[in-house]
């Protein structure tokens, strides 16, 4: 158990406790991560987002996150299960804000490494923070079991895997008490599910149930799968999507996608949880 300094902040009430590890000294564990994001015996939080300097991380990088050499900082994402995650988009807003808020950035835009490679930040004239997500990806179809019965929905990567369904009934009515169930051959390594209403035109609202972290407020890769999940293939959209949290934008062409919405730091402080 060693004393540390963190951080904790958030992205439309998707939370996460920041640890500053820039030379990579830091031995996280799954328990470490765990006790973290406790709400009742830790600081509380949807994940764990590691700062280090990408360098240090060097060959250890999966070829995917390549090009995440050429950010000075990676985001190490963790889950609350204390699983690794290859991208969270309301993660890089939140790590992107602490890094202008401790001064290890001062620019409009920049890069931050990620296990799916580098993604470019621009802060908005508004305060908010739009990130490249870079492609989406549609990968089929298939269907989850909910604790109500069976949805169906588009298969979506966006670094991280998704299924994404348009539902008839309110998302607000959704019992989400239970994991759902999904297609092990679909999913072998699970898979954050979003359900998504069209309320309006261009408007979206959504909930969604995140592999190792269960029903969260909000989801970045999730927000953007959904908006993908409703676009029709080979189009260009602007949507908004609502979630518990608060509100998102997604632009999605035929260069990708971006994500832009508000990301702010709430409380610092040092623990020896870890």
């Amino acid at each position: 158990m060693v004393d540390m300094r963190f951080a904790k902040g958030h992205g439309t009430e998707n939370d996460f406790v920041i640890l500053p590890d820039p030379d990579g000294e830091l031995e996280l564990t799954k328990e470490d991560v765990r006790s973290l994001c406790d709400r009742r015996a830790g600081i509380g939080g949807d994940g764990v987002l590691r700062v280090v300097r990408t360098r240090v991380l060097g060959e250890t990088l999966a070829p995917a996150a390549r090009t995440a050499e050429r950010a000075e900082w990676f985001m190490d994402y963790r889950n609350a299960d204390g699983s690794i995650a290859e991208m969270c988009g309301n993660g890089v807003r939140v790590f992107a804000r602490y890094l202008l808020h401790v001064g290890l950035v001062d620019a409009d835009r920049f890069e931050i490494g990620t296990r799916d490679g580098a993604k470019g930040v621009t802060v908005e004239a508004n305060g908010d923070i739009t990130i490249d997500m870079g492609r989406v990806e549609r990968q089929g179809v298939s269907s989850a079991g909910l604790a109500r019965g069976v949805v169906h929905g588009a298969q979506i990567s966006v670094g991280n895997p998704h299924l994404a369904c348009e539902i008839d009934e309110p998302v607000a009515d959704l019992d989400l008490s239970r994991p759902p169930e999904l297609d092990a051959d679909d999913f072998p390594e699970g898979a954050n599910v979003e359900l998504y209403n069209r309320v309006a035109p261009g408007v979206l609202d959504m909930r969604v149930y995140e592999r190792g972290s269960g029903e969260t407020r909000s989801c970045g890769t999730g927000i953007v799968a959904t908006a993908a999940a409703a676009t029709p293939e080979g189009q260009s959209a602007t949507w908004r999507v609502r979630v518990l949290g608060g509100e998102c934008t997604v632009e999605l062409d035929a260069s990708g996608a971006r994500l832009s919405g508000p990301a702010v730091i709430v409380a610092e402080g040092e623990t020896s949880l870890i």
